[in-house]
Parts: C-alpha cells; sequence; structure tokens
C-alpha cells in the first residue's frame, strides 16, 4: 500500500462530490483500523459520504475494504450449508433469537455475529447480554468451538472479523449517519461475508421505524445487498417487511427476550411468528433442508410445536454462559424502579404509530445509546396494550413505560404522547411483506 494519500485531501474529494477510488479507500479503511487516523476524520468522511454517496464501485470497495481489515472466517469443516440472517434495523425486532434457534434444530448451521443499538432501532447483542452472565465477545477459536458443537453461535464481532466494521458501526450511530444505503449495505455484508456462511437471508425493513422510511428506498437496499451477496457468490434472497408499528408488543433488551421465550413456547405475537416463519423457512430452504421456502416455513412450525427450538436456545444460553434458570423462569428478572402508562385520551382506532418516536423514548429511557460509550439499561423499555387497528377507550392504557432514570419520563412521555394516533375509522390492514428480492430482481411477495 502507497503512502501518497492523505486524509484530509480524500474528505475534501467526497465532501465535493467526486468519486474516489479503490485505492484511496483502501487506505481510509486501513489506517483507521491502525489507529492512523482518528475518530473526528473519520466522522467527517462518514457525513460527506452520507451527503453525496457513494455510487456502486466506491460501496463495493468499501465493502472489501472492511471484509479485508481482519480474518475471514472458515467454517469447511462443518457439515452442511452455513445460512445466517440480517435484519436492517427496527422497532421491538427480536427475530434473531428466536430464528436462530429454530434454524438449528432443523439442522442448518447458524453462525450469527450481530451488532448493538444504532440509534432508535435495538440490537442483538444488547439483548442478548440482559440475560445475566451471557457472553458475545469471543474469540475465533471459541467462536468456532460452539458452532461445532451445537450447529449455532451468537456472537458479537470479534477482534479478527472486520474490525474496520465494528468501529465505523459505532462510528455511525453518533454522528447522524446511520441512513445511507452504501454505508448500510458495506457494513452489513462486510460483516456477514466474514462470518463462513454459504448463504444469507435479509430482513429489509421499510417504514417509520425503520432506516429506510419507504418502499422504494427498502428495495434498493435490498437490491445492494443482495448484488454484493451475488458477487461474492453467496445466495441471498432478501423480503421487504413493514415497520410501520414496532414488532410485537415489547421494546427494550429484556422485555424483547421475555417475548422470545413466549414466541419459542408457541405464544408470541401474529405478527412476529409471521415473519419468523418465512425468515427461518428461507433459512431452512437455502440450508438444503426442505425443498421449498413453504416446506422451510411448515419445518420451522414443527421445530417450534415440539420444543426442539427451545431446547436448543437453552442450550446457546447455558453454552455461552447465560443463567438458564432465568430463561426458564423469566418473571424473576428484576424489574425497573419506575413505570408510568400513557392512556387515550378519546375513543376509537389506533390508526398510526410512528416507530421511530417510540424508539427514541425507549432510548431516553435507558435502553439505547446516545453516545458510543453509553451503557444500555437492560431493564428500560415499552409495553405495548395496543396496536394498530385496535379498538381503544378513552383513560385506556396504550403503552407503559419502563425505566430507573425518573428524569427520562416526561422526555419520554412527550414522545410518546405524540407517537400515537386515535381516529374514529379503523385502518386498513397493512401486509407485512411487499417485495421479495434475489439475484433475479425485485417483485411484489408470494409464497
Amino acid at each position: 500500500m502507497t503512502t501518497k494519500y492523505n486524509i484530509v485531501s480524500i474528505i475534501r474529494k467526497k465532501r465535493d462530490g467526486k468519486t474516489l477510488d479503490n485505492e484511496e479507500i483502501q487506505y481510509l479503511i486501513n489506517q483507521y483500523t491502525a489507529d492512523e487516523i482518528p475518530d473526528y476524520q473519520v466522522s467527517a468522511f462518514l457525513m460527506a459520504s452520507y451527503l453525496n454517496g457513494l455510487n456502486d464501485e466506491e460501496s463495493a470497495a468499501l465493502t472489501e475494504s472492511m471484509l479485508n481489515s481482519g480474518q475471514i472466517v472458515d467454517l469447511s469443516h462443518i457439515s452442511g450449508k452455513k445460512v445466517d440472517k440480517h435484519s436492517t434495523g427496527g422497532v421491538g425486532d427480536k427475530l434473531s433469537l428466536i430464528l436462530a434457534p429454530i434454524v438449528a434444530a432443523a439442522g442448518v448451521p447458524v453462525p450469527m455475529i450481530s451488532g448493538r443499538g444504532l440509534g432508535h432501532t435495538g440490537g442483538t447483542l444488547d439483548k442478548l447480554e440482559s440475560i445475566p452472565g451471557f457472553k458475545v465477545d469471543m474469540d475465533l477459536a471459541r467462536y468456532k468451538e460452539i458452532i461445532e458443537n451445537h450447529d449455532l453461535v451468537l456472537a458479537g464481532q470479534t477482534a479478527e472479523i472486520a474490525p474496520a466494521d465494528k468501529r465505523l458501526y459505532a462510528l455511525r450511530d453518533v454522528t447522524a449517519t446511520v441512513e445511507s444505503i452504501p454505508l448500510i449495505a458495506g457494513s452489513i455484508m462486510s460483516k456477514k461475508l466474514a462470518e463462513g456462511i454459504d448463504a444469507l437471508v435479509l430482513d429489509v425493513k421499510a417504514g417509520s421505524g425503520a432506516f429506510m422510511k419507504t418502499t422504494d428506498d427498502a428495495i434498493e437496499l435490498g437490491e445492494a445487498l443482495v448484488g454484493i451477496g451475488t458477487q461474492f457468490e453467496k445466495e441471498t434472497i432478501a423480503y421487504v417487511t413493514n415497520m410501520n408499528q414496532p414488532l410485537g408488543y415489547k421494546i427494550g433488551n429484556w422485555l424483547e427476550v421475555e417475548e422470545c421465550i413466549d414466541a419459542m413456547h408457541g405464544e408470541g405475537p401474529d405478527d412476529i411468528m409471521e415473519i419468523t416463519y418465512l425468515l427461518s423457512g428461507t433459512m431452512i430452504y437455502l440450508g438444503d433442508k426442505a425443498e421449498s421456502v413453504k416446506a422451510g416455513i411448515e419445518k420451522s412450525k414443527e421445530m417450534i410445536e415440539s420444543g426442539a427450538a427451545f431446547q436448543k436456545w437453552l442450550d446457546i444460553v447455558e453454552e455461552q454462559g447465560g443463567d438458564v434458570e432465568m430463561i426458564k423462569s423469566p418473571q424473576k428478572y428484576p424489574e425497573a424502579e419506575y413505570e408510568f402508562e400513557i392512556k387515550a385520551e378519546k375513543d376509537g382506532f389506533v390508526s398510526e404509530m410512528n416507530s421511530y418516536e417510540i424508539g427514541m423514548a425507549s432510548v431516553e429511557l435507558g435502553a439505547g445509546r446516545k453516545k458510543k460509550e453509553d451503557d444500555v439499561d437492560p431493564q428500560a423499555g415499552i409495553a405495548l396494550t395496543k396496536k394498530i387497528g385496535d379498538k381503544i377507550l378513552k383513560g385506556e392504557t396504550i403503552l407503559t413505560g419502563y425505566t430507573n432514570k425518573a428524569s427520562a419520563i416526561e422526555a419520554a412521555s412527550d414522545k410518546l404522547f405524540g407517537a400515537v394516533t386515535i381516529s374514529k375509522t379503523k385502518p386498513e390492514e397493512v401486509e407485512m411483506v411487499s417485495h421479495t428480492i434475489d439475484k433475479e430482481g425485485s417483485r411484489a411477495f408470494e409464497l
């Protein structure tokens, strides 16, 4: 690698809307990974990229540079096709914790490397770490050992895997540069390509609680992600799913784990189970354990009904140091110190939920981060009583907030009051899945 480049010149070039070449991007990523560039300069690059965009070549170069900033895991010694899933992020999106045990119980190895919360969206690692003792940080040797033993591992990025992305991921969260298609695509795919997979299923969210607010933007992101996966010869299927209201009824780290436990006992909310079964069914299909996605969905349901998925969940919690008794008896988990309710001011139907504002209220309560150094409170969060389309009477509780910070209640309450709209007429039902995207392109979803 030459040293002819200057980071200020690279930032200026992107600031002025010009195209960076592969070597410039590689230089920036390598120097940042080696601690030769400070956060504030990379923040400037991220903002310039957010405002001016990255073309396909720049996006591919960014992905490859982040991928090659660390090791690419070799899991070829493990039999079967290794399949993972990734969501672009939403409010109440706890699906990974349910579908990973389902798919592993069906005999498909799932090497899952996840991230922490970004902005208003929750992170899988934060949810896992709300389980007392659960360890997501591990080296590659331990990562391989766990998946060899259980066909499943739920890990954070190791120091060896895409270290550049790990640092950029945290920086994007606190510099308002999350909602950029090239940055999102590079971040997701560098991690996923590094973890040893053969195939990937993507849940691309669209709506008020997603980074992509419109279906068109979600399709664009899905096509970018599938394009990168195809370029690296990984079978990749994406679905565009609705995020105009939170998934399920619980938002916040331990609260969402509780809802996952219900789901693995077959008692999960309908919206959660619909998307979980679609994604896990597709993973089982790509893992060659079902002849079609439909057959994969049926196999997913069998894993829940038989208890095999929950047993796999208990096994992985124990293997990764978590308190299994807390999973078996979640009612023993300590509650947050403060609780407050938001009530309806009139009769009607819940017609709209601003998932972004609800997600930001959960951050205010302590369930997410305002700065990358912030700790997350596992007890903080929000429990919904009503969802869009539900009838509600004046004085009925719409949702309940939980926090250990009394000072956060007023600001969170203000956000939550404005996040729910009550109308006289019942809104039309919205489909949970709108599009399928694969190497053939995008099309309206149908099974």
